[in-house]
């Protein structure tokens, strides 16, 4: 049953880029090898952001515009590709895409050498599930949330309780975290409602959550096109306001408790 939900889930496109040289390896918990970039601007980069990607993509299809989002909001950029996506290996599934973060951020963290204080989350879509999932795990400075679900049978079904077999179950889990939220959403998204992103701000933990931008006329994939001045300029008010509010004590001890 598990693997049939995955086949319908998980939409893997044809994989858009080959072996490059630049590109680094992982290794997963689930003994999958993925593929990642590094964007890395050197010392112009207070924060560097860890981007989990949506569904029908994979890292060809966005190494250039984040060579762009890099420049424009002085950060670096690790991306990597989900398990059975892209030049990965294996077949894509829930655990599989938290066994991908972790791999990613614990390379981040103990090969390239970026510490938590200085790695923010930045999940699109599908991807703000393996995104909320390491946050609750681990600290981060932060996270940001573009098109988010609340779980994949919300995205079908309007239920108020997490049904038995679902995945991602985001608006059980965002109440954990403890750093940072900003929620980024179309108000005319026909994949995923802006309910969604409603009813993720409303249940954040109090004091974690920094004010939403919700997209007017905004689809599923096109938030950048059609508030492309605000979108960034929201973006970086965010990162700005990150660097100068001070760590909460939760974050400090949500640190000292890590699990990854």
């Amino acid at each position: 049953m598990g693997s049939a939900i995955s086949k319908i889930v998980f939409q893997p496109p044809e994989a858009t880029y080959t072996r490059d040289p630049n590109l680094i390896w992982l290794h997963t918990s689930e003994h999958e090898v993925i593929p990642a970039f590094f964007i890395d601007r050197g010392r112009e980069a207070k924060f560097t952001l860890l981007f989990s990607h949506g569904n029908a993509e994979d890292l060809g299809m966005i190494i250039q515009y984040f060579r762009e989002v890099s420049h424009l909001l002085d950060v670096n950029i690790f991306a990597y590709d989900y398990t059975g996506y892209g030049m990965s290996t294996g077949e894509p599934s829930e655990q599989a895409l938290y066994a991908d973060i972790e791999a990613a951020f614990k390379y981040l963290r103990d090969i390239i050498g970026i510490p938590w204080t200085e790695v923010i989350l930045y999940g699109r879509s599908i991807g703000s599930g393996p995104s909320i999932h390491l946050a609750k795990r681990t600290a981060v400075r932060a996270i940001v949330l573009q098109s988010p679900l609340m779980s994949i049978f919300r995205v079908a079904f309007s239920t108020s309780i997490t049904l038995p077999g679902d995945m991602f179950p985001n608006i059980d889990r965002i109440g954990h975290v403890e750093c940072p939220v900003y929620i980024v959403h179309g108000t005319k998204d026909e994949i995923i409602p802006s309910s969604h992103a409603d009813e993720l701000v409303r249940n954040c933990k109090e004091g974690t959550v920094y004010p939403p931008f919700m997209v007017e006329n905004g689809g599923h994939n096109n938030l950048e096109i059609i508030a492309r001045q605000p979108f960034y300029e929201n973006f970086t008010k965010f990162l700005q306001w990150v660097e100068k509010e001070e760590i909460s004590p939760e974050l400090l001890r949500h640190a000292e408790e890590s699990s990854i």
